[in-house]
């Protein structure tokens, strides 16, 4: 049986944020002969699990990766503790920004091949070549995440049953969660899809619990009591408008204002612009200077449905889905957050107003 039938079998998904199909991409790249990029460099807000497939498991990173292709290159974020690990095995090394835009896939092709570690407009998957926003010629180059790869070597090694023997049956696999925040142990858990959040809330050590954001920047929000009672599974999430994506899961303190970490995360988001498009140069600056505005008490309704109307606007009019990302975990909190945004259109906070009824 050939590796994508063996991964076709398994059912094995990328663990990178997008979840397509491996052995499609797989049979992409072996028709034309693609390189490989393992990406390294858990890009997305709250992730460290790639960091530790490297720290722990790249005897078997090296064999998955040897399996797909000839020429491998290794992306990591510069100056990182996985990228002294990776020169250090003396493999081929992708030094990438650590800027959020610059690990995105067509970013390390772009990178890659000379040009600037910015996402490229794509008309075509990049496993069979294409032109950068230059109109250079590109190489088939394919991009995974390093979990996937990880989890590919051991299909290889181990077959399809055992793979299948985690999860469920739409969602197979064994997958890596990072759990932050208000957790008393937090770091990368071992889980599968079908497992209940409670677990793995229980697992961290949570306290406290206000939220639980799932997905980093490119997610969204659960409300307390949604979190203590889904499933860890696209399934399970997609009534709330989530997905499990890169496996980020934050736990935000009961006391703490949603709409000021919310804030914090979205000027964050502003200043990680590719500076190309529209949408990242100008809509997200905008959009996160009206979200602090809302957090400090000072927007005014009118500029409420202002805000929301450039939510509506920014998805699919960048080159890449950043925009669309940084609209739907704002949009996310908005909704899951309903009460606190009433409040602070008010002029108040819900969560100062608790800490001050608890201090007397």
């Amino acid at each position: 049986m050939s590796l994508t039938d063996l991964l076709d079998e398994a059912g094995l998904t990328g663990r990178g944020g997008a979840m397509f199909p491996t052995s499609v991409k797989l049979r992409a790249a072996f028709d034309n002969r693609a390189e490989l990029i393992v990406n390294a460099c858990d890009g997305e807000v709250g992730t460290h699990k790639d960091a530790l497939v490297v720290a722990e498991h790249l005897r078997e990173l090296e064999h998955g990766a040897g399996l797909v292709a000839r020429k491998v290159h290794w992306a990591a974020h510069r100056g990182s503790d996985t990228e002294d690990r990776l020169l250090e095995a003396g493999l081929r090394v992708l030094s990438v920004p650590a800027r959020y835009v610059a690990s995105e896939e067509s970013a390390l092709v772009s990178l890659l091949h000379g040009g600037l570690a910015r996402p490229v407009m794509r008309h075509e998957p990049i496993a069979r070549g294409g032109r950068d926003s230059q109109g250079h010629r590109l190489r088939p180059t394919l991009v995974l995440n390093a979990e996937t790869v990880w989890r590919i070597s051991q299909i290889a090694q181990y077959g399809p049953g055992r793979f299948r023997g985690f999860g469920t049956p739409d969602e197979p696999g064994p997958r890596l969660v990072t759990i932050g925040g208000s957790v008393e142990r937090p770091g990368v858990y071992d889980t599968a899809a079908g497992v209940p959040m409670r677990e793995l809330l229980t697992a961290a050590g949570a306290f406290e619990v206000g939220a639980v954001g799932i997905g980093g920047l490119s997610g969204g929000w659960l409300s307390a009591g949604d979190a203590w009672s889904v499933a860890w599974s696209n399934a399970a999430l997609a009534p709330h408008g989530l997905r499990t994506g890169t496996g980020a899961i934050h736990v935000l303190e009961r006391s703490a204002c949603p709409l000021q970490y919310v804030t914090r995360l979205a000027r964050f988001a502003a200043g990680e612009s590719a500076g190309q498009c529209g949408p990242c140069m100008f809509g997200v600056p905008a959009v996160a200077t009206q979200v602090a505005q809302l957090a400090d008490g000072a927007l005014a309704y009118d500029e409420f449905a202002l805000l929301q109307q450039r939510l509506r606007l920014l998805p699919g009019r960048g080159a890449c889905r950043y925009p669309d990302g940084i609209a739907g975990f704002i949009s996310s909190a908005l909704r899951t957050f309903r009460a606190d945004v009433e409040a602070h259109l008010a002029g108040a906070c819900v969560a100062m107003k608790e800490r001050a009824g608890a201090a007397r």
